[in-house]
């Protein structure tokens, strides 16, 4: 066993006085004599024997050789492992014979040559550990399971038992109500208050998305009648919308772009400026000619980024100034009027 010890190690022989951490004990006690008691359960349940275990910091973990979990599952589990500690069952030590062991209906198999330390709770459990546990069930106060999820054909459930319990409910408790007071309502009725308001936000994101899609298309017509009237430069009569703007974002940029080539022999080659973060979408019509793809890949290199996509669209960014930006997208319109 080892010690830390705080100032100068003591001499040899020296006399000292240790102290246990008793909060921390209990809560080692807790966890691990609850692991043993969940354990139990789900192998009396449903036959699914424990292969991993771990204490962490807030909770513990065990890894179950259960394919087919649900809640209902888990549930029942925890409810069978509660019995167990409401039933104050007595936990006793056992220093026990490799050969003694044999004979003993252990849970699970040491690996552990030699004596062995067995812990048993009356009636319900008997396995090799060498860890701290309660001296009877009720000690361990209550049982519960913070989530759980199906991991390399396991499942792992993730519990918290005694103190740890207690304090996961006062973390829950306060979130379910801050939730509930912001919705004006009481706590059990939070979750149905945010689903509403999740209902609500979808219906709003629908709307807007069919707002902005009627925008890109008003933008579109305006740009594609200032391209126009300024002169455009074409190519095989296609039309090319080469433009910057400030601030937009990329499915904003996509947004524009696609609207533009809706329309028959058009080529679309946009950039936005977010600080130093450039933006970049190019597109074409069907009927239009020019590969997006591998002209991107060259507006990329001159603003120091990457992007690329499919021959009738790409995107892409990188990191330049407005002037940069601006002769990169003049640049590349430059190339497909030859």
């Amino acid at each position: 066993m080892l010690h830390v010890v705080e100032g100068d190690v003591p001499a040899v022989g020296a006399q000292i006085h240790g102290r246990v951490d008793w909060a921390r004990r209990l809560d080692h006690m807790q966890q691990h004599t609850g692991q043993h008691i969940l354990s139990q359960a789900f192998v009396e349940l449903f036959g699914a024997q424990t292969r991993g275990f771990r204490m962490m910091s807030e909770a513990s973990e065990i890894d179950l050789e259960l394919e087919d979990a649900t809640d209902v599952y888990v549930e029942r589990a925890v409810d069978r492992a509660n019995e167990i500690i409401w039933e104050d069952r007595a936990v006793r030590v056992h220093q026990v014979s490799a050969e003694q062991a044999a004979a003993m209906p252990l849970r699970r198999d040491s690996a552990r040559e030699g004596e062995l330390r067995v812990i048993e709770i009356e009636g319900f459990d008997m396995s090799p550990c060498g860890g701290t546990h309660a001296a009877r069930t009720g000690e361990v106060g209550v049982i519960a399971v913070r989530s759980w999820e199906r991991a390399k054909r396991m499942t792992r459930v993730e519990f918290v038992a005694g103190g740890r319990a207690l304090a996961d409910y006062r973390r829950a408790n306060h979130t379910a109500r801050g939730v509930a007071i912001l919705f004006s309502a009481g706590r059990d009725e939070a979750v149905a208050a945010v689903a509403r308001l999740l209902g609500e936000h979808k219906q709003q994101q629908r709307r807007v998305r069919a707002l902005e899609e009627i925008e890109a298309r008003t933008e579109a017509d305006e740009l594609l009648k200032a391209a126009l009237e300024s002169g455009p430069r074409v190519f095989d009569g296609t039309l090319i919308v080469a433009r910057t703007f400030e601030g937009r974002d990329s499915e904003s940029l996509k947004r524009l772009a696609l609207s533009l080539v809706s329309r028959t022999r058009t080529v679309a080659l946009l950039g936005s400026l977010d600080g130093d973060d450039t933006r970049l979408v190019f597109a074409r019509s069907t009927d239009a000619g020019g590969d997006m793809n591998a002209l991107m890949r060259e507006a990329c290199a001159l603003v120091e980024g990457r992007g690329g996509g499919r021959t009738d669209i790409a995107q892409g960014g990188g990191h330049c100034d407005a002037e940069r930006l601006g002769e990169t997208v003049r640049a590349m319109a430059r190339k497909l009027t030859g």
